[in-house]
């Protein structure tokens, strides 16, 4: 996991094309989603086991965020009109601000972002527990910073997991898992990440 933090997420000019997903490894093992336990916008308690048997997307996120969030769940709502009446398919958007992003609060910005699906959780529940989940659960950097617009930062990637729990991603050119995909545009891209993201999630549905 050593290459995640400093991988360009978005070389999408050398994605392989190849039909297997990579398994993201830790000390050769195949990385799995940490145990969790969060309210959904429903006050209804979502854990790990919950998406078993299920492909899922996880993000982080927060409802007062002023910039790539907005893109971020723009961007996730098209998963979810796409595969969100599935039975084999779920969304987990954790929030990084759950001082403010209580289930009452997440349930209005589901509702205003028109979120038809009943398998698209957005959950909140402890301050440490959320950021462990974010930097050591998925190393997807999450952070307090007072300094920029907003009061947080955070990495505007979508993890894809598979029916297993596993965290999975196509490769690059070398080999090399990309990791995450990219749940904003990026101009100087020619494919962006939401449109990936859409390809391997077909894989793992053996829909393709």
């Amino acid at each position: 996991m050593e290459r995640i933090e400093n991988q360009s997420i978005s070389d999408t000019k050398r994605l392989s094309k190849s039909d297997e997903l990579s398994y993201i490894k830790l000390n050769q093992e195949k990385r799995k989603v940490a145990d969790f336990l969060f309210l959904n916008q429903d006050s209804l308690f979502i854990s790990n086991q919950d998406f078993n048997g299920k492909v899922f997307v996880a993000e982080f996120f927060f409802t007062r965020c002023p910039s790539i969030c907005i893109e971020m769940n723009k961007n996730m709502k098209i998963l979810d009109e796409l595969y969100g009446d599935r039975d084999d398919f779920g969304i987990a958007s954790f929030t990084i601000d759950p001082e403010n992003d209580t289930p009452t609060t997440l349930k209005k910005y589901s509702e205003l972002i028109e979120v038809k699906s009943k398998n698209w959780h957005f959950l909140t529940g402890d301050k440490e527990d959320i950021y462990e989940l974010s930097n050591k659960g998925f190393n997807i950097f999450s952070s307090i910073n007072e300094a920029v617009e907003g009061g947080f930062e955070h990495q505007g990637f979508f993890a894809l997991i598979d029916k297993d729990g596993y965290i999975r991603s196509r490769v690059n050119d070398f080999g090399t898992p990309i990791v995450y995909y990219s749940g904003i545009t990026n101009e100087n891209e020619d494919v962006q990440g939401i449109e990936l993201i859409k390809e391997d999630i077909d894989k793992l549905l053996n829909l393709k």
